[in-house]
Parts: structure tokens; C-alpha cells; sequence
């Protein structure tokens, strides 16, 4: 069982959680120049992958981290750890990405949007692998179908689909996603679970991205 972390390069993790997913990690996996806020903590990592064409060298001759180069241009860093981990570590159970929002706002949405494209291309939920992003507002995390939510009455929620024939009826949301249509953005956004269990039901398989605040 391998609980790994992979960090980004965008706002490093402040908050107690994101930090304890980090310092917790039995592997830590950075993207690239994400590793200079790692050694500026007096912290390492345990492999570094990506091009290298934002990280001083200086950087990668302190780290005592496993060096990956990947020149692929067809994915970002993020893809290229990411794909790492699932080459690497058979035994993996957990994969937590962080510093993967903030600073670029391009950068933010397109990171997000992965978390439905990993799920899509490799079936991770189906091989009992669980993902998601964690920064020091949200955590954030990819459904394919209908699914049980225990997040606690209160708490804030947001859907997001690419898939314009989804429907979603929902249980358990101060707001029902029932006659929601997901042909833009901010059409199931804010929402709050008005019971401690929300339930999702899809009218078939697709993708659904959550953020939960």
C-alpha cells in the first residue's frame, strides 16, 4: 500500500491539512521546479520528473531525489508525474497532488480538468485507486457515475461536467441538481449538502469533476 504525494509547482501548501498529505506521503513526487520549495524548507523529495526547463540546475545537484528526465511536449509536468507514479509504484492506493493551483489561473483550470481525464484514460476508481487535488481551500476529485457523498451538512460543493447530456438528481443539496444542464461552468456551482450524505444519481456514465470547500 503506497500513499503518494505529488507536488506541483504552483502555491505551495500552507495550511495543516494539504501539509500532513505532504510530510505524510510514504513517496513524494515533484513536477519539475516544485522541488525548490521543497529544499527551501529543508525538505527533499524522493524523485523529481519533468523537462527541467524552469528549475535551476543548482537545484537539481542539492536534491538527493531520483532525477526523471521526460522531454514529452505533449503533456505537462503534472501528466508526466502522474503517469510516473502509476508506472512506478504497482501498489499505490492513494495519490494526493498539491501546489497544483494558484499562481496561474490557465494553469489552475487546466490541472483541474486532469483529475476527469486520469480517471478517464486510466480507470483508477475501478483499480481501487483514489486521486485527488488538495490546496489550502479545496479538495477536489473526478465521478464517473452515480455515487454517495459523506461530506458532513454545511459544507460547500461544486459540480462541474463537460458532458452537456448529463443530469444529475441530487439528495442532500440545499440547491437539487435535478433540471441543471451542463452547458457552462458556473451551473452547479456554491451549492451546500443539507444533510451529512448527498447522493448523486447520473442518467448514465460520464465525468464530473467536485470541488469541495
Amino acid at each position: 500500500m503506497k500513499n503518494i504525494a505529488i507536488l506541483a509547482a504552483g502555491v505551495y501548501p500552507r495550511r495543516e491539512y494539504p501539509k500532513w498529505l505532504l510530510d505524510s506521503a510514504d513517496v513524494v513526487v515533484c513536477c519539475d521546479s516544485a522541488i525548490e520549495g521543497l529544499l527551501r524548507r529543508g525538505k527533499d523529495a524522493d524523485v523529481v520528473v519533468g523537462d527541467f526547463d524552469s528549475v535551476a540546475g543548482r537545484h537539481l545537484q542539492r536534491t538527493k531525489a531520483k532525477v526523471v528526465r521526460n522531454a514529452d511536449q505533449e503533456c505537462n509536468d503534472l501528466t508526466k508525474a502522474f503517469r510516473y507514479v502509476l508506472e512506478n509504484y504497482p501498489d499505490v492506493t492513494d495519490i494526493h497532488i498539491l501546489g497544483a493551483t494558484g499562481k496561474s489561473e490557465a494553469h489552475t483550470v487546466g490541472n483541474l480538468s486532469l483529475l476527469m481525464q486520469y480517471e478517464q484514460d486510466y480507470r483508477l476508481s475501478q483499480r481501487g485507486i483514489k486521486l485527488d487535488m488538495v490546496s489550502d481551500y479545496s479538495t477536489s476529485f473526478a465521478i464517473t457515475d452515480s455515487t454517495e457523498l459523506h461530506l458532513g451538512a454545511g459544507r460547500r460543493i461544486s459540480i462541474f461536467s463537460p458532458d452537456s447530456t448529463l443530469r444529475i438528481k441530487s439528495r442532500g443539496l440545499t440547491w437539487p441538481l435535478d433540471s441543471v444542464v451542463f452547458d457552462n461552468w458556473w451551473k452547479a456551482t456554491l451549492n451546500i449538502a443539507s444533510e451529512d450524505v448527498v447522493e448523486l444519481t447520473f442518467n448514465h456514465p460520464s465525468m464530473a469533476l467536485v470541488i469541495l470547500d
